[in-house]
């Protein structure tokens, strides 16, 4: 390879040491992150129904009737004479009238109208997720004829994709 030394075969077939540091085995793993994407549910708000009470004025109209007191005067006639001679001459007497009249009477009541709940559903968005991930790559330094070989398949001088 090059540098002047023998090259070290301890296994059958086998090119090469280690010298980055203490001996593992005579090949180096390349390693990549990859970004693995997914979900999770958190709470993000609460919804709460809340009822109270607010005061309207509201104005009807509403037709109300009354008695009212009317004299009518009649002259004494021959057709009236013996109803008015009924009775004695002079005298005191008293007579009475009862009157009516509508008052507006008001009466409330509890009326249920409608029935109100919450209720949740369910929105998918999409949603874009950008992360740097690491990778390794492997470098071949040196050496000829490397270009083409099938460790460096894309003609790059790097091993890997």
């Amino acid at each position: 390879d090059r540098d002047g030394r023998a090259d070290h075969t301890g296994e059958a077939g086998v090119v090469g040491r280690d010298v980055s540091g203490p001996t593992t085995d005579n090949a180096m793993t390349r390693s990549e992150e990859r970004l693995n994407v997914g979900t999770r549910s958190e709470e993000v708000g609460r919804a709460r129904l809340r009822k109270y009470v607010v005061t309207e004025n509201v104005t009807e109209t509403v037709p109300v009737s009354r008695e009212e007191v009317r004299v009518e005067r009649e002259p004494i006639t021959d057709a009236n004479v013996g109803n008015a001679l009924d009775g004695p001459a002079i005298s005191e007497e008293e007579h009475e009238v009862t009157l009516h009249a509508e008052r507006p009477v008001v009466e409330k009541e509890a009326v249920p109208v409608e029935r109100v709940r919450l209720d949740k559903e369910t929105v998918t968005d999409q949603e874009r997720v950008s992360e740097d991930v690491r990778k390794e790559e492997i470098e071949v330094d040196g050496g000829t004829g490397v270009a083409g070989n099938v460790l460096d398949r894309d003609n790059d001088g790097r091993i890997g994709r």
